[in-house]
């Protein structure tokens, strides 16, 4: 990560609301190029909501959404894909009926600058992702065939397959077990090595601590902290917030 560099995203002051229960309050923060950023919090902090503020699912009440300097908060969701914004959802749903290999090239077709615009090309793109994720082998299975790992490695690819920029990643380790989210850890940091800004959500603190390069702290949809995993999680407000009942 270079510290100089400009911010890849941006949020100002962003707040969503949804039928008068404040989700997201006031919350800023900026993501470079090649960083990673670890969101924490407890469930119901609003993360998920962040993610799908940035991604263009929804859009905020107040505020902005900066991609390299420009305001994109008001441009839809493929509009953000097509500019770089990829990201995994927390429910997986691959697309039923359908190989594993033509799940990953649809993202291929719509991603960055438009995507490729044929068939062939995407199927070859969709096939790098796979090998990236370790689901080559898997490429003419059907994805809804997959068990949980297997999905999980499934949302990245897909998303990779996009050719992103920035990469959102919405519990992509949750479920799996301690030498799977070593796998996927060492995904997200080969991801980071090409220059893509990453933002994750994860509940294994220690994963996410060795992941990181920042941590940022949700509770009650407020931003509580941000920066260095070890400061952040000594902070006695997220201790209070968020780790106090599991060192209780």
């Amino acid at each position: 990560m270079n510290a100089a560099a400009a911010p890849l995203l941006e949020l100002r002051h962003v707040t969503q609301r949804f039928s008068g229960l404040v989700a997201v309050s006031d919350v800023g923060f900026t993501l470079a190029p090649g960083e990673i950023l670890g969101l924490i919090g407890p469930n119901g902090a609003g993360k998920t909501t962040l993610i799908n503020l940035i991604s263009g699912t929804i859009r905020p009440i107040e505020g902005e959404v900066l991609l390299d300097g420009k305001n994109i908060t008001r441009l839809p969701a493929f509009r953000r894909a097509r500019l770089g914004i990829g990201r995994t959802f927390q429910i997986m749903q691959p697309f039923p009926g359908l190989s594993v290999l033509d799940n990953v090239a649809i993202g291929a077709l719509f991603g960055h600058g438009g995507g490729q615009s044929q068939l062939g090309k995407a199927r070859e793109q969709a096939r790098q992702s796979l090998e990236f994720v370790g689901l080559g082998k898997f490429a003419d299975q059907r994805a809804d065939e997959l068990g949980g790992p297997g999905r999980k490695r499934l949302e990245l690819a897909k998303a990779l397959a996009m050719k992103p920029r920035l990469l959102l990643c919405d519990e992509v380790m949750a479920g799996l077990n301690h030498v799977e989210i070593e796998e996927v850890i060492a995904v997200i940091r080969k991801v980071r090595e090409q220059g893509i800004g990453i933002l994750v959500i994860e509940h294994v603190i220690k994963a996410i601590r060795s992941l990181s390069d920042r941590l940022l702290v949700l509770h009650h949809g407020q931003k509580i902290a941000d920066g260095t995993p070890g400061a952040v999680l000594a902070d006695p407000a997220v201790v209070q917030a968020y780790l106090g009942k599991k060192r209780a």
